[in-house]
């Protein structure tokens, strides 16, 4: 009877959430928002591009004197330039609009900067001048040089490749970080998409004033777990409908939106860091489950309870804050209290685990210390929200509470 009361609720919770027009309002306004996002982008990298490309290719009507005695004359010709035969007067002819534009190339280029005037075309034409006089610079020191090889190497044309040891194995670097890591933005997803949905599941029939009636026929425990259970779902719908547009970018629009090129298959998936970022993420979201549910249980109103969400909620992010110190100074005392105190352990375990800093031993407390304290978050949940749920105008007080036998 009670599983078939625990599938009842989860169905009716989960349908009854899907089913309103604002969730998918909700749901569908970030894709279709990050769809516009990534089509501007689209649009400004490919006018970007064009205009770039045009700018390099443009020649320009330009004289010009050069102290460095780099810029080949040839060259020079072939991009519209000559050789300025009065240089005293030649900024004064730019500003009367007699002469299209005159660069100077000072004897030192390390140490002094090209002096570039030109006539004004608008915003976007002006950046033409720069553009030919860097080109003329880069073309005459590559015909000065005459080798292709020690030109790629001046201008770091080359490719390296890396392989870094651990333990005397060789490590995966990138590739071996990025899959732990997969749970820590899922947890940020799930947590935050669900979380005023977690408060708002137990306010709501409380608000409704219905929730005597429902307890009449309900264990509190099979409810809370119940809820529990449809949010996940719903939040599982949720993070495929958000992360269809990345996808889709992706995989299609990956040059367009300058999106760094990342091999997926090089991605290795190493057992036991996967297994503890799994266990930290469940962990942490019964924690926060349980911790949330609490707090919704205790105040009449979601207003009220808005006072105590905002602070855990912030919880979340107080691990980034330290992110550096994270990644460079694990051992460091600040870095080992985010570690294990409650609130803060699943987002700094999750971030050391996949740097690979977080060794078995405190992975291990982690793990048993969020198991722990998410199920008692959730037994205390349930008995406040026994006690609770029928307090419509005032809140909670939590000695009457745990002063009553469950």
């Amino acid at each position: 009877m009670a599983r078939h009361n625990l599938g009842t609720v989860v169905q009716f919770e989960f349908t009854r959430t899907v089913k309103k027009r604002r969730f998918w309002i909700a749901t569908l306004a970030i894709p279709l928002l990050l769809g516009l996002v990534f089509a501007l982008v689209f649009a400004s990298s490919s006018s970007t591009q064009s205009r770039t490309e045009a700018q390099k290719s443009q020649t320009v009507d330009f004289s010009y004197t050069d102290a460095s005695a780099l810029i080949d004359p040839a060259i020079a010709k072939a991009m519209g330039g000559r050789i300025e035969a009065d240089p005293d007067t030649a900024v004064e002819r730019v500003k009367a609009g007699t002469l299209n534009a005159y660069f100077s190339f000072p004897a030192s280029l390390v140490t002094d900067p090209v002096l570039v005037f030109g006539t004004d075309q608008g915003i976007f034409k002006n950046g033409t001048y720069d553009a030919v006089a860097k080109q003329l610079v880069i073309l005459s020191a590559q015909d000065k040089v005459g080798s292709p090889e020690l030109t790629g190497a001046l201008q770091g044309n080359f490719d390296t490749e890396s392989q870094t040891f651990k333990g005397g194995q060789p490590s995966g670097g990138l590739d071996t970080v990025v899959p732990p890591l997969l749970f820590l933005v899922l947890f940020y997803v799930v947590i935050i998409l669900l979380a005023n949905q977690m408060l708002a599941s137990t306010l709501e029939e409380k608000e409704n004033r219905v929730t005597e009636m429902i307890l009449t026929t309900l264990n509190p425990t099979t409810l809370v777990v119940g809820k529990v259970i449809s949010l996940f779902m719903v939040g599982a719908v949720q993070a495929l409908v958000f992360a269809s547009p990345m996808a889709v970018a992706f995989v299609f629009f990956n040059d367009q939106l300058a999106i760094p090129d990342f091999d997926l298959s090089n991605l290795q998936f190493q057992f036991l860091p996967m297994l503890v970022g799994a266990l930290l993420f469940i962990g942490g979201f019964i924690l926060f489950t349980g911790v949330l549910v609490s707090i919704g249980a205790v105040m009449p109103t979601a207003k009220d309870a808005s006072t105590v969400f905002a602070p855990v909620m912030i919880t979340l992010f107080i691990p980034f804050y330290i992110v550096t110190m994270v990644v460079s100074d694990p051992g460091s005392v600040i870095v080992q209290i985010f570690t294990f105190f409650p609130l803060t352990a699943p987002i700094t375990a999750m971030l050391r685990n996949a740097f690979g800093s977080l060794d078995g031993v405190s992975a291990t407390i982690v793990i048993a210390e969020l198991f722990i304290f998410g199920v008692v978050a959730l037994r205390v949940a349930v008995h406040l929200f026994r006690y609770g749920s029928i307090e419509y105008s005032r809140k909670l007080s939590l000695r009457t509470a745990f002063s009553k036998k469950s």
